[in-house]
């Protein structure tokens, strides 16, 4: 199980940082509207989210639910750098939980509640992946509003 865990990892890191790398430091602070996510924010949510996900995997009071909170934390992240810097803390961080837990352990059900509860631990990934996917995508958007040319997300551009 783990290195199927480890590979999800890798795609949705590999997809996010393909698809989102034209923008640069400059492109921090866009957004295309007022009170939406600038894109460093959108990074940092996606970073933050895949901590959330491992974190709260193994939390027997299941995910912590202070959206208000997290939303400030996201919101004060004004640099790309800083963003893209969570992001890859977020990754290494999971997979070094991967690795420390068994394959039985990541087999029992998540905690009761509102989010997958129940489902087997392994569940977070699909659900990391999804989020990664759907940040990505609002992120290529906000790159073609910089008129860029996003790089496509599963392969390399040749």
């Amino acid at each position: 199980m783990k290195p199927a865990l480890l590979a999800q990892l890798d795609n949705a890191n590999e997809y996010f940082t393909r698809s989102t790398g034209t923008l640069t430091e400059n492109d921090s602070a866009f957004a295309p509207a007022d009170g939406v996510f600038t894109a460093a924010n959108q990074v940092a949510h996606a970073a933050q989210t895949i901590d959330w996900f491992i974190d709260g995997a193994f939390n027997p009071n299941g995910f912590d639910m202070d959206f208000e909170g997290h939303d400030r934390q996201v919101r004060a992240v004004t640099s790309l750098t800083e963003a893209r810097a969570a992001m890859k803390r977020a990754i290494e961080h999971a997979k070094a939980v991967v690795e420390s837990r068994s394959d039985e352990e990541w087999a029992q059900p998540l905690p009761p509640g509102p989010i997958m509860g129940g489902l087997p631990r392994s569940a977070i990934f699909g659900a990391i992946t999804d989020h990664t996917a759907h940040h990505r995508g609002a992120l290529t958007v906000y790159t073609r509003l910089l008129s860029k040319t996003p790089a496509m997300p599963y392969m390399d551009d040749a």
